[in-house]
């Protein structure tokens, strides 16, 4: 089989300045905390914990005083900030500099609504560590919606400023501005900030030819991987054959059954060494499969 690797595929800037801040920090210590999984990606992960990086949640904080702890590419809302500082916590902060630009933008979206009794309203996904950045510039006084279902929280008689969580899709966050507008009673009254990251976006189409082009596509990303969740979608619609793993033992031979060519695409989150790793099992595959 020809097996092909997306040279697009693989970690965003954002990913890899918070990879490359974590590994500079391990070089110059044993041990280094990082504020939840620091990318969402369990095999990278468990390469990093590997040269030393320990993996905790804000429930652990009270026991750092006098350690480093690393704020990931996601970024965290300010409070997670005044409480390292009491507990004489030394913060190493590799949030990503759109997701840094965006936190502003919420914070002045926010003041810009309070005088008129506005709202703002965020597309993404609850709970996600990114959004809980975002909410918590504002005291989570916004509102997240994740699709048309979660529209009947605004009050459409009000004045709206909406911004996206930077990697949902461009289509859905223009597909719920419009429907914004329309419900609208009065339309001029919604600004719509499209803040959606470009590197990640930019995907969507180039993968769309990616995968129509193989009998076959592996999109490897991490299960909490929203962007995964996306990309491996649109691959999907592409190309019904895509099959989404996390690691090689998950592939199943019986895939590339009549088979001549595979793709092999990731997230923004997927390390381009796994996606080696993969393409090296499938090739062993193929060789056992013509003996």
């Amino acid at each position: 089989m020809n097996i092909e690797i997306d040279d697009k595929s693989g970690f965003c800037f954002g990913v890899v300045h918070a990879i490359g801040e974590a590994e500079k920090a391990l070089s110059e210590s044993d041990t280094v905390y990082s504020l939840g999984d620091i990318v969402h990606n369990r095999i990278e992960v468990q390469r990093l914990e590997r040269l030393g990086l320990k993996t905790v949640t804000h429930d652990d904080m009270p026991r750092l005083s006098g350690c480093r702890l690393f704020i990931r590419a996601h970024g965290e809302p300010p409070a997670t900030y005044a409480r390292a500082r009491k507990l004489g916590i030394r913060i190493i902060d590799a949030t990503c500099p759109v997701v840094a630009k965006l936190q502003q933008r919420v914070k002045k979206a926010y003041d810009l609504m309070q005088p008129v009794g506005g709202q703002v309203v965020i597309l993404g996904k609850r709970g996600h560590a990114e959004v809980v950045g975002l909410t918590g510039q504002v005291g989570d006084r916004a509102i997240v919606v994740e699709g048309m279902q979660d529209l009947d929280q605004i009050d459409f008689t009000r004045p709206i400023y909406f911004l996206s969580q930077t990697t949902q899709s461009i289509a859905l966050f223009e597909e719920l501005g419009e429907e914004m507008k329309r419900r609208h009673t009065h339309p001029d009254r919604i600004r719509i900030a499209d803040t959606i990251c470009r590197q990640v976006a930019n995907r969507e189409d180039h993968l769309k030819e990616f995968a129509c082009r193989f009998d076959v596509v592996i999109f490897v990303c991490g299960r909490k991987s929203s962007n995964g969740k996306v990309l491996c979608e649109v691959c999907r619609q592409a190309n019904p054959l895509t099959h989404q793993i996390e690691e090689e033992r998950e592939i199943l031979p019986e895939w590339f059954a009549g088979a001549e060519s595979v793709g092999i695409c990731g997230a923004t989150s997927t390390p381009k060494w796994l996606m080696t790793d993969i393409a090296r099992h499938i090739e062993t595959l193929d060789k056992t499969r013509n003996l």
